[in-house]
């Protein structure tokens, strides 16, 4: 069976809408040959790419056109493949707790990784290197609350800001927060809301 068959065949049975690496291919060839073989796929229309090593089948909505997956699902596979953290940007953190309703302008996420922009379908994604300590807990809800606190800082902290997260946390996500790796100063204010 040759190379692009077995990709062809492979693909076949990956849900469309549903992003996934170059690496899936590995064990098939070379990389610059698979590599080639997705390029003609995206030419025939049968994979769109998504960003650099990053592709989907198409996956036509009837309301919305193309459907496309989440910055965050993509950005999961590069974090996967680069041995890294993504975690979101703290400014978003605060808006899901409610505690801003300003939207950025610009996605921005947190990473371990060097800071660079990634082209995410038609958007281009800020990386922004940050200290382990941000990136605690990425993906949960502790982790969120990590980088709301962080990004509010000591001035922004109160108890009405610890009650609003609290109360959109379970007590074991708080419990892992306050048990985090933080600065005294928000140690204090985490002890004040127990």
């Amino acid at each position: 069976m040759s190379l692009t068959a077995n990709i062809a065949k492979r693909i076949k049975y990956t849900p469309k809408g549903q992003p996934f690496g170059i690496d899936r291919f590995v064990d098939t060839g070379s990389r610059t040959a698979v590599a080639k073989t997705l390029s003609r796929l995206v030419a025939s229309g049968e994979l769109e790419r998504l960003s650099r090593g990053i592709y989907m089948r198409p996956k036509l909505s009837h309301f919305a056109g193309y459907a496309r997956p989440s910055t965050q699902s993509i950005l999961r596979i590069i974090a996967r493949r680069n041995s890294e953290i993504i975690q979101v940007h703290g400014a978003e953190a605060v808006r899901s707790f409610g505690l801003s309703t300003q939207m950025q302008i610009k996605p921005v996420f947190y990473t371990s990784g060097a800071t660079r922009k990634v082209a995410v379908g038609g958007a281009l994604v800020h990386l922004l290197h940050v200290s382990p300590q941000k990136l605690q807990h990425a993906g949960t809800k502790a982790g969120l609350a990590l980088c709301a606190l962080f990004y509010l800082g000591k001035k922004g902290m109160n108890g009405a800001v610890i009650a609003s997260i609290k109360a959109k946390m379970s007590s074991s996500e708080f419990k892992k927060l306050t048990n985090s790796e933080i600065p005294v100063w928000m140690q204090v204010a985490l002890r004040q809301a127990t």
